[in-house]
């Protein structure tokens, strides 16, 4: 298997074509497959979403590209290559695979944990060691702080973006993720789904995610196949379009009666005109300080790496010998790659009805308001000839 690169309007493309051609998994002494017949295209560099309820056979069709569950018949394709006929454990290294609670090896340090595959694949310490570093980098993770820990020192959250980095230290092309943040608490969740955006957004891997949660899907997903009983394929085609046309109740019934609602989930905080606000850093003399709030009355606090950390008043500061001694602290910012719901959930939770906006490395790029979110409807209503959303129907 090897990777391949094509640039498109986003990224680069490291990821490969996945053909699953009539593939069926028949258990001995069962009387009906658990797989029947599953045949689909998974585009190179796309996020395929696999969601369905428990039990429907989502997870046994997902082991079956990488053999952990071998076919009883029909065909996996890889980058044009039969599956079946490629050594099981060199087809499993050019794989990346990441599952719920990130099955880390306990015994293990964080760093050992990311080398393991390139360890078998025969790379050098040197170079292992700088992939280490260069995976808990992208995951958001100080090496420094990091690399000898244990897994049991690391929060959940913690622990999947590890779990990820170890998935993606060989530079696989393909990544397969089952239920990855299920264990995970709400609010952790949501950070995790960005953060794999982004390094999607980065790489460009083929990704084959396996959820029971629709919300996530549309979230993730380029594409969602909607899976039924013994991995029927009820649907399979675009978030947009299977939240503006399910194929039958079955798929409307995953879709739920608040589609509406999960169309904020199709944009992107990147795609909408973000607003600002009057910054000073902790560095700051109170006098700046005080200045540059005398007109909004408030202000954010920024790290010396641009990093928000608290609002700030001006009667906070009429009170401070300093600014780092003033402010209220931030809650949860939101990424680039979060959706307008996401937005709209921080906006319902914040004291000033404000979500302030990062970029990659947590620098401060704006900020999304209830102006914002009616500013996008409005347009989107004009655009598909309906009326501003600030105006009421005739």
């Amino acid at each position: 298997m090897t990777d391949t690169a094509t640039a498109t309007g986003k990224s680069a493309v490291s990821g490969v074509e996945i053909v699953l051609d009539a593939v069926t998994k028949h258990y001995p002494g069962q009387p009906h497959p658990a797989v029947d017949a599953v045949s689909m295209t998974i585009p190179a560099g796309e996020i395929v979403v696999l969601v369905g309820p428990s039990g429907c056979g989502k997870t046994t069709t997902m082991r079956m590209i990488n053999r952990l569950i071998e076919p009883t018949s029909g065909t996996v394709t890889i980058d044009g290559r039969d599956a079946a006929t490629m050594d099981p454990d060199r087809l499993r290294r050019g794989i990346g695979y990441s599952i719920q609670q990130a099955g880390l090896f306990p015994h293990m340090t964080v760093a050992r944990n990311i080398a393991t595959v390139p360890g078998l694949i025969g790379w050098d310490r040197k170079r292992i060691a700088a992939r280490t570093d260069e995976m808990l980098e992208l995951v958001g993770l100080d090496p420094g702080t990091y690399r000898r820990r244990y897994p049991r020192q690391l929060s959940g959250g913690q622990q999947q973006r590890v779990g990820v980095a170890r998935a993606l230290a060989a530079d696989p092309p393909v990544l397969l993720m089952d239920e990855p943040f299920g264990a995970v608490d709400p609010i952790t969740r949501g950070l995790l789904q960005d953060e794999l955006l982004r390094l999607q957004a980065e790489l460009g891997k083929t990704i084959v995610f396996v959820t029971h949660d629709f919300n996530e899907a549309v979230k993730l997903g380029d594409r969602i196949a909607v899976l039924g009983d013994r991995s029927r394929i009820l649907q399979y085609d675009t978030p947009a379009a299977i939240l503006a046309d399910p194929a039958d109740d079955t798929v409307a019934g995953f879709v739920g009666a608040d589609a509406s609602l999960k169309q904020l989930t199709l944009t992107r905080i990147r795609d909408v005109e973000l607003g600002d606000c009057p910054t000073v850093t902790e560095n700051d003399s109170i006098g700046t300080a005080r200045a540059v709030v005398a007109n909004k009355d408030w202000a954010l606090v920024l790290d010396a790496r641009r990093r928000p950390l608290r609002w700030v008043s001006s009667e906070q500061l009429a009170h401070a010998p300093a600014v780092r001694d003033a402010g209220t602290p931030l809650g949860e910012t939101l990424s680039m790659a979060s959706t307008l719901q996401d937005g709209l959930e921080a906006l319902l939770t914040d004291r000033n009805a404000t979500g302030v906006v990062t970029g990659p490395r947590g620098e401060y790029a704006g900020l999304i308001t209830i102006d914002t979110l009616v500013a996008h409807l409005s347009a989107l209503r004009a655009e598909h000839g309906g009326a501003p959303a600030t105006e009421a129907p005739a």
